[in-house]
């Protein structure tokens, strides 16, 4: 019984801190990654670092499924990082899709099954909004969306829905806006506060449901050894602001006035389709990790940047 705990997604934002600190408690992590040799500089430690991508319906990489204590899928094609093109919507759609399904076709053929699976998803199951009022608190039982990045969500659910009946627990990661320094929207936010040129994004209306990459990975550990972890669990702070507040709030840690919007049109123009989405938001509530009464480090934005910027997290 190998007791490895399977990471793809392992050189993202989320998936570096959450191998480091798996590592550093003296897990047997094993990496399946697209270059093993950029993964080692990245995540010292790993006990594999394996040839993996989303179009691999099998390989080598299969074998250390087998006995798996946790199978956790963080892989997918970054959303919002590059203009949108009908090219650039199909890789993120396939990569996800694809993926999955080849993963769980797998942990279905393994000799000895995994025992957990957790798979990535995201808010934008819920479909997006132009502002915060738009909608009542969300939680894991709202309705589904209609819009693509809705479309992208539930059908990924579905392919990772394939995995319950090979696993003692499978658990859906609704995961919002991952705040860090060292990449996604906070990161790009911060350079313009730097030049005294910051501000909200689009009409300032639309809701931000965060969540500091701390408590990210603290859901994640913790649903890799607690039963009740299961089904689909929204990764959101307690606490979602408007944009316009979450400017307000960054310029205030920075030192910095909020003074300078990027207009909605300027954010279509560099990002085509997907600047609607990057004007839009959701407001969501962690329900699941309410009722478990899920003690957040950060649930304050306030608090969650000072930290963040403090520490360069």
């Amino acid at each position: 019984m190998q007791k490895n705990i399977v990471i793809t997604g392992a050189t993202g934002l989320i998936g570096v801190d959450l191998s480091l600190k798996l590592i550093a408690k003296g897990e047997k992590v094993v990496l399946f990654v697209r270059s093993p040799e950029i993964a080692a500089r990245k995540i010292p430690g790993a006990s594999e670092y394996v040839q993996w991508d989303s179009a691999m319906e099998s390989g080598e990489w299969t074998a250390f499924l087998s006995g798996a204590k946790a199978v956790i899928h963080l892989a997918g094609k970054p959303l919002l990082e590059s203009r949108w093109t009908e090219a650039h919507k199909k890789e993120c759609y396939t990569s996800r899709i694809l993926g999955t399904r080849h993963l769980v076709s797998a942990i279905a053929a393994a000799s000895e099954k995994p025992q957990v699976f957790i798979s990535s998803s995201a808010i934008g199951y819920y479909g997006s909004f132009y502002r915060c009022d738009d909608t009542p608190l969300i939680d894991e039982s709202g309705n589904k969306g209609s819009d693509f990045l809705a479309k992208i969500c539930i059908d990924w659910e579905k392919e990772a829905l394939g995995a319950e009946k090979n696993v003692s627990r499978l658990v859906l990661l609704r995961t919002g806006i991952v705040l860090s320094t060292k990449g996604g929207m906070l990161q790009k936010m911060m350079a313009p506060f730097q030049f005294y040129a910051g501000g909200p994004i689009g009409s300032g209306h639309q809701c931000i449901s965060w969540i500091h990459l701390d408590d990210e990975i603290a859901v994640i550990l913790e649903a890799l050894n607690n039963p009740a972890y299961r089904g689909a669990i929204n990764l959101v702070s307690p606490a979602p602001v408007s944009m316009k507040e979450f400017a307000e709030a960054l310029g205030q840690v920075l030192g910095r006035p909020s003074l300078l919007p990027v207009p909605e049109f300027v954010v279509r123009l560099l990002m085509g389709e997907g600047g609607e989405y990057a004007v839009k938001g959701q407001n969501i509530k962690p329900g699941f990790l309410a009722a478990q009464r899920f003690s957040f480090q950060y649930p304050a934005l306030s608090g969650a940047l000072a930290d963040l910027i403090s520490h360069k997290k």
